[in-house]
């Protein structure tokens, strides 16, 4: 007889082993959808949302104490009833915590809790329970018990449906577990479902993109039926703090600020997506450890908000997308369609920010710029494309003076060129902050992902440098960083008098900083209908969105990247 073993609580778990017992619940996840199953236990992705929430709480009752399993009793001897029973059986390679078992009349009945009523079909239930179900029930036979049926209790609706234990549902459960465990040795997911309900409601479909993977396989119906399965905009925030000297610690839940004895400030944990340190800043170890359980990151700026880094959790530990990465990077053949890319969609959002914002007539060089992106095409190498880059830059930055209203502002703030370390202009001093904050955004964005940030196809690696970050914010700095410079010139946010600037270059004072902080993340936070998908969501959601595509991209789940432009 097989032994029961500890088993891990409700959560993710670690890639499996052919060794390794595969958790009831993970059948259950096959069952309901390959990849989700796969992007949960060898991915290691998870997220969660308002279902998985209703599912903890009702699960809350059952997971309060750990009973061990009652041995097996005659009909005539009293129930006996036990909470959160770990199982587990080598011979059938499966384990389980019970959430309710009930051993009366000589048969052992196991009662599964799930959230929400019971469903409108002829069974009282989806495949996946039964599945489940069943999984317990052939531990429990392996532990001597009689188990000829088991209970699914609907939480919403109080109310148990009995799911007998039959030569069929018995036969399909061991198919599905010998399919899962050959899934489970699968270094690349299985291909998402097709206009699938299953998808909506999902809280890994904002990771799966089940929908935009599709259709940029070309098995996908056209982008105005595209479904945004994932939140348009974030409910939590970057929280930014730049008062020199100031201390972030913990209280309970929340984030508390302070100076010296000075309270500046406290912030609830689920509003702040981003803890954003600039300058002289510091956090304790405690709030440290806060935020990495929580998987929030903790980014460094200097107090002359240069990017220095970002503290997180140990995050993703597939290394698939990582390998990916660095084989793409070592062939010329796939990094420079992808620099292209790159370059690509951010020359043409230059252009197009010129054209939409101009109040000059610009059409030589808009001309110009048009005939330098078509040889983006052409160019053999990053070095080439790097140049024509750079020529396209050149005519951008020496038309933006068009683009500032009329009056004062236009002539203190129209830059001739990009120039930094330092920059010798307000346009320039913003920019170069602008830009910053951009590449931590960026960073963030694809450490979710499990992408090295420091490894990229067009900046080639350096000891310090985020590449792969600076790869990816190309096609958003006109988009995100230029826009929110530009509104906050024309619109008075910043004034000639919130700079110092002198023999040595130009700097912004901390009025500047926090007015360009403000129109920064009303762009990020900005709806806009994607440009290919036809939903609408944030500038922040489609940093986001990129980010995983790119990913998909070097797995090889979509044939090539495409980067974001404007109409």
């Amino acid at each position: 007889m097989s032994q029961p073993v500890n088993i891990s609580p409700i959560g993710p778990i670690g890639p499996i082993t052919n060794s390794d017992p595969i958790p009831v619940r993970l059948v259950n996840e096959y069952a309901y959808c390959p990849r989700l199953f796969h992007l949960m236990y060898v991915a290691e992705r998870w997220d969660d949302n308002l279902y998985t929430d209703q599912g903890r709480s009702a699960h809350a009752r059952v997971d309060d104490a750990a009973d061990p399993l009652p041995p097996p009793v005659d009909p005539d001897e009293p129930p006996a009833v036990a909470r959160s029973v770990a199982l587990g059986s080598e011979n059938l390679g499966l384990s389980c915590k019970l959430d309710l078992l009930e051993v009366a009349d000589g048969q052992a009945v196991p009662v599964d809790t799930k959230r929400g009523r019971v469903p409108p079909t002829p069974q009282k239930s989806y495949e996946p329970e039964r599945v489940q179900l069943m999984c317990q029930g052939m531990l429990l036979r392996e532990h001597g018990h009689a188990s000829d049926y088991g209970m699914l209790y609907f939480a919403d609706a109080r109310r148990r449906v009995r799911v007998d234990f039959t030569e069929e549902l018995e036969a399909r459960t061991r198919h599905l577990i010998a399919e899962a465990r050959a899934c489970s040795q699968r270094a690349d997911p299985p291909p998402p479902l097709t206009d699938s309900p299953k998808c909506v409601g999902c809280s890994l479909a904002g990771i799966c993109l089940p929908d935009e993977t599709n259709l940029l396989n070309g098995a996908e119906k056209d982008p105005p039926d595209i479904r945004r399965l994932y939140p348009a905009r974030d409910d939590a925030l970057p929280l930014y703090v730049q008062e020199q000297g100031a201390r972030v610690g913990k209280s309970g839940d929340a984030l508390h600020v302070e100076k010296g004895s000075a309270k500046l400030g406290e912030f609830p944990l689920k509003d702040v997506s981003q803890l954003v340190l600039c300058g002289n800043v510091s956090v304790s170890a405690q709030c440290l450890h806060l935020l990495c359980e929580r998987g929030i990151p903790v980014v460094h700026l200097s107090l002359g908000h240069w990017f220095y880094g970002v503290t997180m959790g140990i995050g993703l530990r597939n290394a698939y997308d990582r390998a990916a990465q660095f084989a793409a990077a070592a062939d010329d053949g796939r990094r420079l369609p992808l620099a292209q890319a790159f370059i690509r969609a951010k020359a043409q959002n230059q252009r197009t920010f010129l054209r939409r914002n101009t109040t000059e007539d610009l059409e030589a060089a808009l001309e110009e710029m048009r005939r330098l992106i078509l040889r983006l095409d052409a160019c053999t190498d990053t070095d080439e494309l790097m140049g024509v880059e750079g020529s396209v830059a050149a005519l951008y930055f020496a038309n933006w003076a068009g683009l500032i209203t009329e009056g004062a502002a236009r002539a203190a703030f129209s830059p001739s060129s990009r120039n930094r370390r330092p920059p010798k202009d307000p346009i320039n001093a913003m920019l170069s902050f602008g830009y910053a904050l951009l590449a931590k955004e960026c960073t963030v964005a694809l450490l979710s992902e499990g992408l090295d940030p420091y490894w990229g196809f067009l900046h080639r690696p350096r000891h310090g440098r985020p590449a792969l970050a600076l790869d990816l914010m190309e096609e958003f700095r006109p988009l995100v960083v230029d826009s929110a410079v530009l509104s906050a010139i024309n619109t008075g946010m910043v004034g000639v008098a919130d700079f110092v600037t002198s023999h040595a270059g130009c700097a912004m004072k901390d009025c500047a900083r926090k007015a360009l902080i403000r129109a920064y993340e009303l762009r990020l936070d900005q709806m806009i209908t994607h440009p290919v998908f036809d939903y609408r969501c944030s500038w922040r959601a489609v940093i986001r969105v990129q980010a995983k595509l790119l990913a998909k991209t070097l797995r090889g789940e979509i044939p090539e990247y495409t980067g974001i432009t404007t109409r």
